[in-house]
């Protein structure tokens, strides 16, 4: 379903909490090594980041924890790019175990640059990398146990994905709208 890679990682011994299973805040931890991994593919990794003083902050997220993690488990993350313009970049995170899905997170990220940092529109070269990510296919499948009860999030505009009349797909932005 997406162009990006899965981040892959085992379970940590010293990530496990006393309830004997992955803790909450290493739930995360994975998911913002994966939205490295995507910075890295659309051109924001550490050298560009360093050359252009500017990077990803993440301003809002949602987190589903759907089931326990175990000690010595391997976590796949796949991410899709759920929505995009010319600051933003909606993530949709999901974590697997054995093929099952476990927690989800959808985070928006604002591009920022500059002192003090300001958000400010992808370079060219970056919002290229970023189109070439995104397919309708992402964008009219949506996350897993995205589609909840709250209704359309909108219009994406001239700049994202969006439904055949221009509007968001039911799914995008339960918790991030963009």
């Amino acid at each position: 379903m997406s162009a990006l890679p899965a981040y892959r990682t085992p379970v940590r011994e010293e990530w496990i909490d006393y309830n004997g299973h992955l803790s909450e805040a290493y739930y995360v931890l994975v998911f913002g090594f994966a939205t490295d991994q995507v910075m890295e593919r659309i051109g924001l990794g550490p050298v560009a980041r360093e050359k252009a003083g500017a990077s990803l902050y993440t301003v809002e997220a949602h987190v589903r924890y759907l089931q326990e993690v175990p000690r010595g488990a391997d976590l796949e993350v796949t991410t899709t790019i759920a929505g995009r313009a010319a600051k933003k970049l909606h993530l949709a995170h999901e974590m697997r175990v054995g093929g099952e899905l476990v927690a989800t997170e959808e985070v928006l990220c604002l591009h920022v640059a500059g002192e003090p940092a300001r958000a400010t529109a992808f370079p060219a070269e970056v919002a290229a990398r970023i189109a070439e990510i995104v397919t309708p296919t992402d964008v009219a499948d949506g996350p897993a146990g995205a589609d909840g009860p709250e209704g359309p999030a909108g219009s994406d505009g001239p700049e994202g994905p969006g439904g055949p009349d221009g509007s968001a797909p039911a799914w995008l932005g339960r918790a991030i709208r963009i």
